[in-house]
């Protein structure tokens, strides 16, 4: 496995190409060897991008000796591919479209996305369930030509969208279109959020994880219901009988920590905490 951290996890993410050239040295001065990159419908790196742009910070990228191999897209909480908003639908997937262009130009080999959503904290729309996974699959049918002519894989993370909370459903959808390309980005801290066990995710969805992302998540419980995201290791992840999943499987791509917000020594932290756990020193 390959020690990764994630654009959200540095100081304005990645809004410039000195923040590129910032983060680049950042990830190699703190022990990671892998950056996780986004694209969006502005900023940088954005859907309009050009081949010839990105071939310069592809040749940043390996100038540094920094593994880059996957972008990740949160277009979907604004411009949702389930939206009952025709309009909106139709831009999610031409946005998404142009998204799995720019990984191409960058030589990213996959492409995180959020599968729309049903009902979110993050989102003011509220969709129903059947109909936000018909919308979704029209989505990935529009997407995925392109995605196996480009090589770019799509997937797909499990996010508080109220949607795609049991494995088994997630895995059926994802067996249900006959492409190699499609899969799923597994956050781990997020399952921790809708009381769900990483390993069993790890074991039911086997070798439809495409990419993993980690973070720690704390519940708190009580009748207050609190819950916090915390550093990793100090919270509810069970990882020890997370990362024996992940070895049963033969996972052995990048580990992208995402962490936020924000602190002058989250990246050195993370780092160290990874170190530990996953025994990358």
């Amino acid at each position: 496995m390959i020690k990764g951290i994630s654009y959200l996890s540095f100081e304005n993410g990645l809004s410039n190409n000195e923040s590129i050239d910032s983060a680049l040295s950042q990830t190699k001065s703190n022990g990671f060897d892998a950056l996780e990159l986004s694209v969006s419908s502005e900023g940088v790196i954005n859907t309009n991008s050009t081949k010839p742009e990105c071939e310069i910070i592809r040749k940043k990228i390996d100038d540094s000796g920094i593994f880059v191999d996957s972008i990740a897209t949160g277009m979907s909480w604004s411009d949702s591919p389930t939206s009952d908003d025709e309009s909106i639908r139709k831009k999610s997937i031409s946005l998404h479209q142009d998204s799995i262009k720019v990984a191409s130009y960058l030589e990213c080999k996959a492409l995180l996305f959020v599968p729309g959503v049903v009902k979110s904290p993050i989102s003011p729309e509220i969709v129903r369930y059947d109909r936000a996974l018909e919308r979704l699959r029209e989505a990935i049918n529009q997407m995925l030509p392109i995605a196996e002519d480009l090589n770019v894989d799509l997937c797909m993370e499990n996010v508080w969208n109220g949607f795609f909370y049991s494995p088994i459903e997630l895995r059926d959808f994802v067996d249900s279109f006959d492409s190699s390309r499609l899969g799923v980005y597994l956050d781990i801290g997020n399952l921790i959020g809708y009381q769900q066990y990483p390993p069993h995710w790890i074991e039911l969805l086997n070798s439809r994880i495409k990419r993993v992302q980690i973070k720690d998540f704390q519940e708190n419980f009580d009748w207050t219901g609190g819950f916090s995201f915390c550093d990793i290791g100090a919270g509810d992840v069970p990882w020890r009988e997370t990362i024996a999943a992940l070895n049963s499987i033969e996972y052995n791509s990048t580990i992208i920590a995402e962490m936020l917000p924000w602190d002058e020594t989250i990246l050195s932290r993370t780092s160290a905490a990874m170190d530990q756990l996953f025994n990358f020193k």
